[in-house]
């Protein structure tokens, strides 16, 4: 449990000072960043699939064509939340990113009863409205939709709910998504190479040497989710993942300098009330499941 409880926090502290990589590498275009992550994610994983001699699950997808075309679609959806979050960050909108990943827990609820017909808690249903209200007041104050926020939240959400019903692990399945995305990425690098039109050619060695390291970046936190996300329960990730967005909040406004209104705060306020709600009815609903199933089990 512990032991679960580091792995899980590290993954989601890596995950929270993202956005330190990405504002360094902000001299590169953040299509040339995805590219590149893309690109060097796929040869890690590799690399670790190699060694822990996990290639056997490869051989099956030539008979599994809908397998194939689900992880097309979620690597693709997968693509365009690297692409808004690296182009947030390097254009000052890291706070609204942050934003995106507070309010995707509560995306889930919703997307989970419209696809899944899971049928959310009364407590759920206020969560929701509470959040709602948030996003409306965030609307009302800026004159636009927290459009940053709401894309990141449904790319990813959409992206969970894809995973959700994959016959593949989180390692597979992201080397899987990379490799379908891999011929996309070379070609427009190349091309963009080609034309003279790419950054990262006349960019500093260190510059370079930090687009290489997006591989391990992006595979290593994963690798610490996968292994925590085995050992705890899903109530004490569901708290541990505010780590995430709390950080990026926090770089934002202390390291970035990106300027919080008042008047918008409260509109956070809202979503982070309503996550303290979505926290506490969950927590409640565990606690009272417990002493429930060892009553039962007494029974029998």
């Amino acid at each position: 449990m512990q032991t679960g409880i580091l792995y899980a926090t590290l993954a989601y502290v890596a995950w929270g000072v993202f956005p330190v990589y990405f504002h360094r590498v902000a001299s590169v275009p953040a299509l040339e960043v995805v590219m590149h992550r893309t690109l060097w994610s796929m040869v890690l994983l590799a690399v670790v699939l190699v060694a822990r001699q996990q290639l056997g699950w490869v051989v099956g997808l030539r008979s599994q064509p809908r397998v194939v075309a689900a992880f097309l679609l979620s690597a693709l959806l997968l693509s365009a939340n690297w692409l808004i979050y690296v182009w947030a960050v390097q254009h000052q909108h890291v706070v609204d990113a942050s934003l995106g990943y507070f309010i995707l827990p509560l995306v889930n609820v919703a997307m989970g009863y419209v696809f899944l017909q899971e049928r959310p808690r009364p407590g759920q249903w206020l969560a929701l409205a509470v959040a709602a209200a948030g996003v409306v007041w965030l609307t009302v104050q800026a004159g636009r939709l927290p459009w940053i926020a709401l894309v990141l939240a449904v790319t990813f959400g959409f992206y969970g709910l894809l995973r959700k019903t994959a016959v593949l692990g989180a390692i597979e399945g992201l080397a899987l998504e990379t490799a379908l995305l891999a011929p996309l990425a070379l070609g427009c690098l190349a091309w963009l190479t080609w034309t003279g039109q790419a950054d990262w050619p006349h960019a500093d060695a260190a510059t370079v040497g930090w687009l290489i390291a997006a591989g391990p970046i992006t595979a290593v936190p994963l690798l610490l989710f996968a292994a925590g996300a085995r050992r705890i329960p899903l109530a004490t990730m569901g708290v541990l993942q505010y780590i995430s967005p709390s950080l990026q909040f926090g770089l934002g406004v202390w390291l970035f300098g990106e300027v919080v209104q008042p008047a918008r705060l409260a509109g956070f306020a809202l979503i982070w009330g309503a996550l303290v709600l979505y926290t506490l009815e969950g927590t409640w609903r565990l606690r009272r499941a417990v002493p429930a199933a060892g009553k039962d089990r007494e029974a029998r």
